[in-house]
């Protein structure tokens, strides 16, 4: 049994991002700042126009060729500090993928909480509430916009920040944002929220919140991939995702994706369809998601740790076994005897 947190308000339709000037007035005080973290794709569109950026507020474009890193968050938050009065900041936007919306996350509890974003990786580690946050995803399947989870790489380890704190008070989900979004990565990120579902479906953590969530979740992606596409559906589809492993956790496949981002700099949506595509043995949900991807005319890159060094594949199992909570929730308590790194140094060198 946990106790659960979802995020608390969200804005859904056509047009949405219209509300975010009235949320923010309504944290604004006489010297307020608004930290507006935006992916760099939008640097040079009209859209950054429409935003309510005024004098005092600072837009940082994030850089997204890599995955979040915890080195990368606390050079953001130092320039922040540097150049605001930190006191001052009413708010924390972000707007973007789930790199983005991690990014921002992140951002929003290091100004409340002392030292490096390394210091709460893990879960329940973070001891002040953060800045008020605002999400507004252009991508749909992470989840980000309403998990309570910050994934961060660092030197070590890819592990999010898992927290109450870390989940954000506003969401804005506008269908017109998704129009831009190449197919690639469209089908990466849809294919994340998949996954989210069928490993919330088949843990051990899961109850009947999770089950719903998750169940109506693949209901959606079903007629999305397989029927007709439909971009608001597929924001519901991903919020469900990802309030159904908020509810739960994920399983096998998000910490054996996490070695290649760690490793190799695998974008996290690309990182788990490499990954889930070797995952049979453990989900037979494996011939659908291949099923979507032919459906999509997408063929998904084979042999892609071709030349990877025995060394390599040995920092990669290690990677993966460090999250013990999503094994756990996979496999039981005994999860290291039914997934020894052996096995997993055999499933990475399938990819």
């Amino acid at each position: 049994m946990k106790n659960a947190i979802n995020v608390k308000n969200y804005f859904l339709g056509n047009n949405a991002l219209n509300e975010l000037p009235g949320l923010l007035e309504k944290k604004m005080s006489e010297n307020g700042i608004v930290i507006f973290a935006i992916d760099d794709f939008f640097q040079d569109k009209d859209i950054i126009a429409s935003l309510p950026v005024r004098a005092n507020d600072e837009v940082i474009f994030i850089n997204t060729e890599s995955e979040p890193h915890a080195d990368y968050i606390d050079e953001l938050v130092l320039y922040i500090k540097d150049t605001k009065n930190s006191g001052d900041i009413v708010a924390v936007v972000g707007m973007g993928g789930g790199t983005t919306m991690d990014i921002a996350k992140a951002i929003a509890v290091l100004l409340t909480n002392d030292g490096s974003a390394v210091d709460y990786q893990g879960w329940d580690l973070v001891k002040n509430p953060s800045v008020y946050s605002v999400g507004i995803p252009t991508l749909a399947g992470t989840g980000a916009e309403v998990s309570r989870t910050a994934v961060l790489t660092s030197r070590i380890r890819k592990l999010g920040i898992n927290s109450d704190y870390s989940i954000f008070d506003q969401v804005i989900l506008d269908p017109l944002l998704l129009k831009t979004v190449p197919k690639n990565q469209f089908i990466y990120t849809g294919m994340d929220n998949y996954v989210h579902c069928v490993e919330s479906l088949s843990g051990r953590d899961n109850n009947a919140m999770t089950i719903a969530f998750a169940d109506k979740s693949l209901a959606l992606l079903r007629e999305i991939f397989l029927g007709e596409m439909d971009y608001e559906k597929l924001m519901v589809a991903s919020a469900f995702g990802g309030m159904a492993i908020a509810n739960s956790n994920v399983g096998i496949c998000h910490p054996l994706s996490y070695g290649l981002s760690l490793i190799k700099g695998f974008h996290h949506g690309y990182a788990i369809c490499l990954a889930f595509n070797q995952l049979e043995e453990y989900y037979p949900e494996v011939v659908e998601f291949q099923d979507i991807l032919k459906k999509m005319n997408f063929n998904l890159p084979s042999n892609v740790l071709e030349g990877t060094s025995d060394k390599e594949f040995e920092m990669m199992a290690d990677a993966t076994l460090l999250n013990n909570i999503p094994l756990s929730n996979a496999f039981g308590e005994n999860w290291k005897e039914l997934f020894p790194k052996e096995k997993v140094i055999e499933l990475l060198r399938k990819i």
